[in-house]
């Protein structure tokens, strides 16, 4: 592999320890990819920490807190051609990157890959994989893997210009399943998004889930919904969650936090192309709805 083909970003906030650890397992790769840290204005110390321990990585400090924005940052930063993203609690295994730079140049339409995700010090294959590798959107005949239209933001790597094509992710869902507003954005702009089982990523999340993520969670589907669904869609979905906020506070609290991002959702309103809604139509389905969203 050309060690220049693929470099990595992570972004961080407050996580100094397992970050230290992911960074560990990066640095130690045969691959030795660039590695470029965007800290979106941490205050436990984490430059800090960066300047002492790990002089060799490229640090991008945010003044704000810019989420899965700050993503985009450390794409900019980098000149590769290939982006591996990985979070301040997950890696790729040894010889993955190389794997995924192969793919990449084989197949010029390949926008993003998402690869299988092992989880924790048992490598547990996370749920998704499943979801993921069963996609009914089948196989392309210029594209390897499954198509899908999902994805682990911690476990994917992207085609550099066709993540700035598409826009990266969106700055109104911050963070939490913003997965499937960029798979979305790829496919509408003709990139393939394909998960590719032999390129594997290691997971070593929390035991217990950050506060407040399955009502950011729920605001983010519906936000996805109005800014790219058609609007019958947009609608139930609204429906649907407002439906539920009657009886569950994580509901209530998504959709009051959807309805007053709503208005910038509909100025950044932009409909699917038809071959992309049939797609995400067909993920719809009760029983392979969480291949077009994230755990």
């Amino acid at each position: 592999m050309n060690q220049a083909s693929v470099g990595v970003v992570i972004a961080t906030r407050d996580r100094a320890p397992t970050l230290a650890r992911t960074l560990r397992h990066l640095l130690d790769l045969p691959e030795r990819p660039p590695v470029v840290v965007v800290d979106n204005a941490s205050t436990d110390g984490t430059r800090d920490l960066l300047a002492r321990d790990f002089p060799q990585v490229r640090v991008v400090c945010l003044p704000r807190n810019r989420g899965a924005l700050a993503r985009t940052h450390g794409v900019r930063a980098l000149a590769t051609p290939y982006v591996a993203f990985s979070d301040d609690d997950s890696w790729w295994a040894p010889g993955a990157l190389g794997h995924a730079v192969g793919l990449f140049d084989a197949h010029p339409r390949l926008g993003l890959l998402a690869a299988r995700t092992l989880v924790g010090h048992a490598a547990a294959p996370d749920p998704l994989n499943e979801v993921l590798a069963t996609s009914p959107l089948g196989r392309a005949t210029d594209l390897p893997g499954t198509q899908v239209l999902g994805f682990l933001a911690c476990a994917c790597v992207v085609r550099r210009e066709a993540y700035l094509d598409a826009g990266g992710f969106h700055p109104l869902l911050f963070f939490g399943a913003e997965e499937t507003l960029l798979a979305y954005d790829l496919a509408a702009r003709g990139w393939g998004v394909t998960h590719c089982p032999d390129v594997v990523a290691h997971h070593h999340p929390a035991s217990s889930p950050r506060t407040g993520r399955p009502a950011v969670v729920r605001r983010n589907a519906l936000l996805t919904a109005w800014l790219r669904r058609p609007l019958p869609y947009a609608l139930a979905c609204t429906r649907d969650l407002a439906g539920e906020a009657r009886h569950d506070p994580h509901a209530r609290q998504a959709l009051r936090e959807a309805l007053a991002r709503l208005p910038a959702a509909l100025c950044a309103r932009r409909p699917l192309p038809p071959q992309v809604e049939r797609a995400a139509r067909t993920l719809d389905l009760p029983d392979t709805a969480a291949i077009g969203a994230t755990v």
